[in-house]
């Protein structure tokens, strides 16, 4: 899909401020302004003070990367493993069961998000008791687990439906789903940098039934790499009109793409992502007009970077995370954990309201925090 821009900028931002929608056309105008970002940024910090006034959200929680085996072969990834490598993994329950116990104990985690490798020696009933046995030890613990690539996996081998995967995931305690594995959603580009992964027909039809199913999801977009902006047009697109018929994503997030140690990273000019990212969090925040939240990655751009987007239409932090080994493990050198404490200071400090919240958005409490920490 290809669009031209015909629209004046000004006249794109005074839509956006009277909450009128923007068409695709007028997105890909704001995509490829190139001298006055700063005024798509200054739009976005309005109407993101008009939808969440000061506040800004964040979630205690701990990563759980249970294997970095991997079968498939996208060039954007640095964490894939086989086997064979010196430094291949796998959990076993009770290492999952201690480190969730470890977060529980020192920081009172209300999530976990589990997420790997398609481990090609990983049977569907690893998957499945995973959640079982997680749920049976931790009832009140919210389990975010398994993208569509996995749901897709477990379909395959086990031979059911998409729906009947949910399903049995939820039935054993599964709550939530991560919308990862979208990377970009224009098939040409998907091709060529993930071509063994679902297809966007795939990923579209599994995030569908879930939401169907009550089952939320995240929305993502892997941004910076070799995508062009019609196919990011393409992509917000599609991931916009499923939240009209849906409501089902929770939060839009954005994963900037770290190149150091992928097959991708000659084609890639890592030293501009940083200087775009904000614009692109604004243009976020003016196009996809169905979403409350929008979050940052601090993991990924750095804590200042990440405190910078927060005037630049985010209200969501992220998580303490704990571990984050997807990132490192293509380059990222920003750290994997971040206390409550310095989240709520950070904050704080950016003269915005923390607010902490479970993985749905429900506000758990809203404190000035004072001499807490």
């Amino acid at each position: 899909m290809r669009y031209k821009c015909m629209t004046e900028l000004n006249s794109v931002l005074e839509k956006a401020l009277s909450f009128e929608r923007i068409n695709d056309e007028e997105l890909l105008c704001l995509l490829e302004e190139k001298e006055k970002g700063h005024d798509i940024i200054r739009v976005a910090d309005i109407n993101n003070q008009k939808i969440n006034s000061n506040t800004v959200s964040y979630v205690v929680n701990r990563n759980i990367n249970f294997t970095n085996i991997c079968g498939l072969n996208c060039r954007f990834c640095g964490y894939k493993r086989t086997k064979r490598s010196k430094d291949a993994f796998l959990l076993d329950y009770d290492k999952i069961l201690e480190k969730i116990s470890d977060g529980k104990n020192k920081i009172g985690i209300d999530e976990i998000c589990v997420t790997g490798g398609i481990n090609p020696d990983l049977k569907p009933d690893y998957y499945f008791n995973l959640i079982k046995i997680v749920k049976d030890n931790f009832q009140d613990l919210h389990i975010h687990a398994f993208s569509p690539q996995e749901i897709f996996e477990l379909s395959k081998a086990a031979g059911k439906s998409y729906k009947d995967v949910i399903l049995k995931l939820v039935e054993l305690g599964l709550n939530s789903i991560p919308g990862t594995a979208a990377e970009i959603l224009a098939e040409e580009t998907r091709s060529r940098i993930c071509p063994e992964k679902l297809s966007k027909t795939q990923w579209v039809e599994i995030i569908k039934t879930a939401h169907s199913l009550g089952v939320k999801t995240s929305a993502t977009i892997l941004f910076g790499h070799i995508e062009s902006n019609p196919d990011i047009v393409y992509h917000l697109s599609l991931i916009r009109q499923i939240q009209d018929e849906t409501n089902g994503f929770t939060e839009f997030i954005t994963l900037p793409f770290i190149p150091y140690k992928t097959s991708l990273r000659k084609k890639v000019d890592s030293t501009s992502i940083q200087d775009k990212v904000f614009k692109f969090y604004a243009i976020l925040r003016l196009y996809l007009d169905n979403f409350k939240n929008i979050q940052t990655s601090w993991p990924k751009i750095g804590v200042d970077a990440a405190l910078k987007s927060l005037k630049c239409g985010v209200n969501d932090f992220g998580g303490t995370l704990m571990e984050e080994n997807i990132t490192k493990s293509a380059g990222g050198n920003f750290g994997e954990y971040l206390s409550e404490g310095q989240i709520i200071n950070l904050i704080k400090g950016a003269e915005k309201i923390p607010v902490r919240r479970d993985t749905l958005y429900n506000y758990i409490y809203e404190k000035n925090y004072e001499n807490q920490y």
